[in-house]
């Protein structure tokens, strides 16, 4: 018993002095310390012969330190063993190519290669070795060759890796494709990494040939995905008339099952405001839905395209439509959206919400779901605020806000009871809401938090009559309710009377706000410069840049200036919520490719 102990004591002894070498040689080869690290690894390697890592970091000691013909004699002995890992004929052609003896680099490279002829499973080691050392062609020899060995081997995505570090583009193109055909990897993966090399600009080198690659596979294998993919290639391009030709022939091809692809088409166009193509998706999806819910969606949206230029003739076609859409589908839990969509209208279109507010809750009473009444209490709640019945809107916000506790409807409702609150002047209340939405999972929702409640909190230590904020509040209400003339004018009473206050920089960027909307670009351009200068270090600053930004890349058409503020987030901003953004509109004004 005694000697088993003692046994077990030698052994682990052993063990440990045996890891503590390990961790050194690793820790002084990292540190360039490598006389020390060629110490530990001789031992390593005496110890444990047949442990590749410690033969290749004791070759790397001695090649570091330029000691090549020993490096040379280890691993001629190394190749010499009839089980020869290949990476190791690697190995010591890599040390003829740091002698500049190419000749005998090249045999050895070779060599490893042919290993492949006696196990197509070294494909991999010996491409990514080769990759390790840059040796981009003799790679895609060892893939190919073990490709071509065994059918079952797969590395398509090694190869158009290195195809992409070549410039070889076309070829990279064709090893992704062959991945999405395969189904070896998701297809979201590998368009994301195509998507690193194409640019918006349907003339762009890369992009012309994606499409002709595209077209290659489909003259040669006709299949819906080589469609799809286009599809997605146009919408990169935004080029949605061409997306829309694919989606239709999708459409057609997969027996007129789904309308969700060309939905989601004319959703991205409406975003986009390429308002001409959506509406014509739309009208497709309309003619063609055999989904009442589909169908009513599309009407939907076609009612939102007639809104983005109203005029009083507008107004009453709109209202029209409306009315025969409600006779055609009635009041039903299934078409919740029509009569949001109509109460909404009536309210902040037409300024009517009593009778919005009498159909909604006539909505109430319908058998509907838990997110089917929150979504019509929070409408309802909307209307009743901007009707300024303040409290009976935070009943039924708070309703929502408790039954879907920890849904992001539910954070909704919480910072509209916060905001309604705000606006009833009850600026306690609303500030104990935002403290809990500061740590919203939405960080749209968390960021509105955080700035209503620094507005609050900032405005009420040096004015403890909080003036200047309740006609904040007042002019924010106006603004929710269409009101933006005389919101701009509210706003102006605090630029003009609380001049110095914290406040007015939160003046200043909400009336810049309003006065682009009333298309007074140079006095809203006024506005946010004024911001970026006297608030440069304040909570404000990068929404005024970015707002700045916007303005000159999308209306004044001046993407230099542009290009400058998004810089500005860039490098003063970098935790900002407009950083991503930022980033990505800087990158796309200097003509990179964007991922």
């Amino acid at each position: 018993m005694r000697f088993f102990v003692f046994l077990i004591a030698c052994l682990t002894i052993s063990i440990s002095s045996y890891g503590q070498e390990d961790f050194l040689a690793k820790q002084y080869f990292n540190d360039g310390d490598y006389d020390k690290a060629l110490v530990f690894y001789e031992k390593l390697v005496k110890k444990n012969p047949r442990r590749t890592d410690y033969s290749e970091g004791l070759v790397a000691c001695y090649q570091q330190l330029e000691r090549y013909s020993d490096a040379e004699q280890f691993l001629l002995k190394k190749v010499e063993d009839v089980y020869a890992f290949p990476t190791f004929f690697i190995e010591l052609g890599y040390n003829y190519t740091l002698q500049n003896q190419a000749d005998k680099a090249a045999e050895y490279y070779q060599k490893a290669i042919q290993k492949i002829e006696e196990n197509p499973n070294f494909g991999y080691s010996v491409g990514y070795r080769f990759q390790k050392y840059a040796l981009l062609d003799e790679a895609i020899q060892a893939y190919q060759k073990a490709m071509v060995l065994k059918p079952e081997l797969n590395y398509d995505f090694q190869l158009a890796r290195i195809y992409g570090e070549q410039g070889q583009v076309e070829k990279m193109y064709q090893s992704y494709l062959n991945l999405i055909k395969e189904g070896r990897t998701s297809r979201s993966n590998i368009l994301r990494n195509i998507d690193d090399f194409i640019s918006e600009d349907p003339s762009n080198e890369n992009n012309v040939l994606l499409r002709k690659v595209l077209l290659k596979n489909a003259q040669k294998n006709p299949d819906i995905l080589w469609n799809e993919l286009l599809s997605w290639l146009f919408i990169q391009q935004k080029q949605y008339s061409s997306a829309f030709s694919q989606e239709k022939a999708i459409y057609k091809r997969t027996d007129e099952i789904s309308l969700d692809r060309l939905e989601n088409l004319g959703q991205i166009a409406l975003e986009d405001k390429d308002f001409s193509n959506a509406s014509k998706i739309f009208e497709y999806i309309v003619d063609h839905s055999g989904n009442p819910v589909s169908k009513l969606n599309a009407q939907l949206h076609l009612i939102d395209i007639d809104l983005e230029t109203p005029d009083k003739s507008t107004l009453n076609a709109v209202e029209k439509k409306f009315e025969a859409l409600v006779l055609e589908y009635g009041n039903q839990s299934q078409t919740l959206q029509l009569q949001i969509a109509y109460a909404n209208f009536l309210t902040f279109k037409r300024e009517q919400p009593g009778p919005a507010i009498a159909m909604l809750k006539e909505s109430l009473e319908l058998p509907l779901s838990n997110r089917g009444m929150a979504y019509v209490k929070m409408a309802l709640g909307d209307i009743l605020v901007y009707n300024q019945q303040f409290n009976q809107a935070l009943i039924y916000f708070t309703q929502v806000q408790k039954r879907l506790k920890n849904d992001v409807l539910g954070q909704d409702a919480r910072f509209k009871v916060a905001q309604t609150s705000f606006y009833k002047g009850d600026f306690d209340w609303a500030l104990t809401q935002l403290k809990v939405l500061r740590g919203s999972t939405s960080q749209l929702i968390a960021n509105d938090a955080m700035q209503l409640s620094l507005l609050i909190s900032d405005n009420s230590l040096e004015d403890s009559t909080q003036t200047a904020l309740k006609k904040f509040a007042r002019a924010d209400l106006l603004a929710y309710q269409n009101k933006n003339v005389e919101a701009i004018e509210a706003l102006e009473d605090i630029l003009q009377n609380h001049k110095g206050e914290k406040i007015e920089d939160e003046a200043l960027l909400k009336q810049g706000q309003l006065l682009e909307g009333q298309k007074r670009y140079k006095d809203a351009e006024f506005n946010y410069q004024k911001i970026a200068e006297f608030y440069a270090h304040d909570i404000l600053a990068d929404d005024a840049l970015f707002a700045l930004g916007e303005l000159y890349r999308t209306i004044l058409n001046e993407p230099e200036k542009a290009k400058a503020q998004y810089e500005k987030i860039i490098y003063n901003h970098q935790d900002s919520y407009y950083f991503p953004k930022a980033r990505k509109q800087f990158r796309r004004l200097r003509g990179d490719a964007i991922n």
